[in-house]
């Protein structure tokens, strides 16, 4: 979700506080709500799962005790800190923030505090709660945890079925396809006039050229022949790092990143004639993903740096290309622009520069890949130990100016 109510603040809580009011005067009264049963996925969770035969808990940890090197690799992921997120938590603190965002990132309804059943004249901001007498906050912290994944209907789903496991696994692999990636990565809704949910990813993937030949299991879960246990012999597995933008949810953990972005720098020559023209360009080819590049987040870019320095250190020239999405947020959510590169396409960036004096030159050449500006971090008050980008490409060349 992103979405920030820029000023008027004052205004919606009031707004917010006197449909409250009105709503409990109709409780009072005893009049009849209308209450719209949910119906969209995203409106509610998944039902409450019991433990399936032969576990002691849906917990990762717990699944980790057997299942080591899958539950290593899950801590590495942006999965393991969906619910712990200082973004997320930022904007689900936000007045204009609905209920429904959090079944994404705490998909079962074992990890939520309430139980939704309807909503008051199909409002989300009336949203019918009960307390859940079986939350667990445990499993709540965990995130998207194995269970978001791998319990249905109260059992165990897996890729193969039952084999040698001591608990009862499920054959689905219709389940643990595409379709459950997409189930979250791919939500596209105004929800409220200054609130945007728009991850496109998997409308992007559909439309690219690698649909029906590659799906997100082939880049994000990479295929590879291991033990599921240690003990019980190779058969096809697959990694669950979950690899994306490669940017850590804190600056405290590790997490594992995958480019879809190939980079092609020009050469530069050592060494020009004053009034020779410096000539440089810079290519960037989605060679390797099967969407757009960036992609969810809409508040995600890419900064191409190019600066050129004498000896002193002194910038003689620079020049600065963005690719990602412009929005504004207020007084209504919209897109302003969207630059981000689809799949097997390519851009190139061009740099020059006319030297005047003989002197030594320094061309620095930077990529960062950002979660989001300075400016909505501070906005959001996250904190200095909230990594906001990575470098993914630097170089530097050094030319003399006869």
């Amino acid at each position: 979700m992103a979405g920030r109510s820029r000023g008027n603040r004052d205004l919606l809580l009031s707004l917010v506080s006197i449909a409250v009011l009105a709503l409990t005067m109709m409780q009072c009264r005893g009049e009849k709500q209308n209450i719209r049963p949910l119906e969209d996925n995203w409106e509610s969770a998944v039902p409450h799962q019991s433990l399936p035969q032969g576990i002691t808990s849906l917990s990762a940890k717990q699944c980790g005790v057997c299942h080591q090197k899958h539950y290593e690799e899950w801590k590495l992921s942006t999965h393991a800190l969906a619910w712990v997120d200082l973004q997320f938590q930022a904007e689900l603190k936000k007045e204009s923030s609905p209920y429904l965002c959090i079944n994404c990132h705490i998909p079962l309804q074992n990890q939520q505090e309430y139980i939704v059943t309807g909503l008051v004249d199909g409002d989300i901001y009336q949203p019918v709660k009960i307390k859940n007498p079986r939350f667990d906050e445990e499993l709540m912290l965990e995130g998207i945890t194995c269970a978001s994944c791998h319990v249905r209907n109260n059992v165990i789903i897996g890729p193969t079925g039952q084999g040698k496991s001591p608990h009862v696994v499920v054959q689905d692999t219709v389940h643990l396809s595409e379709r459950l990636c997409i189930s979250c990565h791919n939500a596209v809704a105004v929800v409220t006039p200054t609130l945007a949910c728009t991850f496109e990813t998997g409308d992007e993937w559909k439309a690219g050229p690698y649909y029906g030949e590659k799906t997100c299991l082939t880049c994000h879960m990479e295929p590879l022949q291991r033990e599921i246990v240690a003990g019980y012999g190779e058969r096809l597995s697959h990694l669950h790092y979950f690899k994306g933008s490669g940017i850590p949810k804190f600056d405290s953990v590790e997490t594992k990143g995958l480019n879809g972005y190939v980079y092609y720098p020009s050469p530069v020559k050592k060494s020009y004639s004053r009034n020779e023209e410096i000539e440089y360009a810079f290519k960037v080819v989605n060679e390797e993903a099967g969407h757009k590049v960036p992609t969810g987040d809409p508040e995600r870019f890419f900064i191409f740096s190019f600066e050129l320095k004498n000896k002193t250190d002194s910038i003689v020239a620079s020049k600065e290309e963005r690719i990602g999405e412009h929005w504004e947020w207020y007084p209504i959510a919209k897109k302003l622009s969207d630059n981000n590169l689809p799949p097997r396409e390519a851009r190139t960036f061009n740099f020059s520069y006319k030297p005047e004096i003989k002197e030594d030159l320094t061309l620095s050449v930077n990529v960062t890949k950002h979660r989001m500006s300075a400016e909505t971090a501070e906005y959001n008050k996250l904190g200095d130990n909230y990594p906001l980008f990575i470098t993914v490409f630097d170089t530097v060349y050094n030319i003399a100016i006869k």
